[in-house]
C-alpha cells in the first residue's frame, strides 16, 4: 500500500469514518469567511474573529505544510420520542462524552503513525472540531473536491425556527438555537425564544431535515452514547441543579460549555414553551436563584404561562428584585400574564 492508503486504513481504524485527502494550499473560501465575519455573524464568539490571516493559509500554521489529512467521526445516533411535555431536548452530538479531547488524541495518535511510517522527522499540527484536521509537512496523493450536494434544496432554511440562514450556503450564528443556547452568555433576545421550542443545549433540525442525513451511519464509538438523563431530560431536574450538581452531571460533557447560568436559562425558555402549568412551581423557585441571568429567563417563562400562581409569583418577586434587567423582565411578564386572564 502506499502511504496515504495507509494513512487511510490506520484512520478507519482509529473510529474516523470519513477520512480525505487535500493539498495545503491557501483556502479559496477565504474571502466568503472573511464577509461572514464582517457582516457580524459570528456573534460573540469572538474566536472565529482571531488570526483570519492564518485560516486562509495552512503555511502559516504548519511552515513547510504540503497536505491535509481530513477526517469525520460519526456522531448520530436515533432519538427516543418524548412522553413528557416537561422534558428538553439536547443535540445528539452532546449527549455523551466531549469531542474535543477524543478526537484530538485519536488526531495525535494517527500522526505518530504516519511517523512511524515515514520518518520521526514528520511535522504535524491537529485541529479539532466532529471534522479534524491534521497539517502534514509531507505530500500524499489528493483526491477530488466534493461537489454542491445542496442543488436548488432549501429544506434547513425552510424548517428553522429562528430564521438562522439569511441566504443559501450562510448561517446568522446569532439567531442559531445552537449559539444561542452554548455561545451566547448574555439574555437572549425576546424574540428568539419562543422558536428555541424545548432545544436546552443545541439543536438538530436542519440536520434531520437534510435528505443527505438519511444515509448517515449511527455512531460507532461507545463514548458518544447518551450518558443516563440526558436524552430528553427533565427541564424542572436541569433548573434545580446547583452549581456542584451542575459541575458533577456533566463532567467531560459538551454541556460544561454553557456553565450553569446557561443551561439553567435554557431549560426556563423551554419550560416557558412547553405550554404545561405544572412547571411552574419549578419557575418559581427560579426566581429566587442565585444567577440574575436565570431569574430573568424563569421570570419570562411565567409569564408565557400565566395564571394564578404565576402572577402571585412574580409581584412578590418584584416587590424584592435589585437587578435591573430582571426587573424589567418581571415587568414585561407580569403584563404578558394580565393578557393571559
Amino acid at each position: 500500500m502506499t502511504l496515504t492508503e495507509k494513512v487511510r486504513v490506520r484512520a478507519g481504524e482509529l473510529g474516523f469514518g470519513l477520512v480525505g485527502f487535500a493539498p495545503a494550499d491557501p483556502l479559496e473560501g477565504a474571502a466568503f469567511y472573511a464577509r461572514w465575519v464582517a457582516l457580524g455573524y459570528a456573534g460573540q464568539m469572538g474566536y472565529l474573529e482571531r488570526n483570519n490571516e492564518k485560516r486562509a493559509d495552512p503555511g502559516q500554521l504548519l511552515p513547510g505544510a504540503r497536505s491535509v489529512v481530513c477526517v469525520g467521526m460519526q456522531y448520530y445516533q436515533e432519538s427516543a420520542p418524548k412522553n413528557d411535555t416537561l422534558s428538553g431536548r439536547i443535540a445528539c452530538y452532546a449527549r455523551g462524552e466531549d469531542y474535543h479531547g477524543l478526537v484530538k488524541a485519536r488526531l495525535l495518535e494517527l500522526l505518530e503513525f504516519i511517523r512511524g511510517v515515514a520518518g520521526p522527522g514528520v511535522a504535524g499540527r491537529a485541529y479539532v472540531f466532529f471534522l479534524g484536521e491534521l497539517l502534514l509537512d509531507l505530500e500524499l496523493e489528493y483526491g477530488q473536491p466534493a461537489i454542491d450536494h445542496c442543488g436548488t434544496c432549501t429544506r434547513c432554511l425552510d424548517a428553522c425556527p429562528t430564521q438562522a440562514f439569511p441566504e443559501p450556503y450562510v448561517l446568522d450564528a446569532r439567531r442559531c438555537i445552537s449559539y444561542l443556547t452554548i455561545e451566547l452568555k448574555d439574555s437572549i433576545p425576546r424574540p428568539l425564544r419562543a422558536g428555541m421550542g424545548d432545544w436546552i443545549f443545541g439543536c438538530d433540525l436542519c440536520q434531520e431535515v437534510c435528505p443527505w442525513n438519511r444515509r448517515a451511519a449511527p455512531a460507532q464509538e461507545p463514548a458518544f452514547r447518551a450518558r443516563p438523563g440526558l436524552e430528553n431530560p427533565s427541564l424542572p431536574e436541569v433548573l434545580a441543579l446547583d452549581q456542584e450538581e451542575f459541575a458533577a452531571r456533566f463532567r467531560h460533557s459538551p454541556l460544561k460549555r454553557a456553565k450553569r447560568r446557561g443551561l439553567l436559562r435554557n431549560a426556563a425558555v423551554a419550560l416557558g414553551n412547553a405550554g404545561d402549568r405544572r412547571a411552574v412551581p419549578a419557575l418559581v423557585r427560579a426566581l429566587a436563584d442565585e444567577e440574575a441571568l436565570v431569574r430573568a429567563h424563569a421570570a419570562w417563562a411565567l409569564g408565557r404561562l400565566g395564571g394564578e400562581e404565576a402572577g402571585t409569583a412574580l409581584r412578590a418577586a418584584l416587590e424584592t428584585e435589585q437587578d435591573a434587567q430582571v426587573r424589567r423582565e418581571i415587568e414585561e411578564a407580569l403584563a404578558e400574564e394580565t393578557m393571559h386572564e
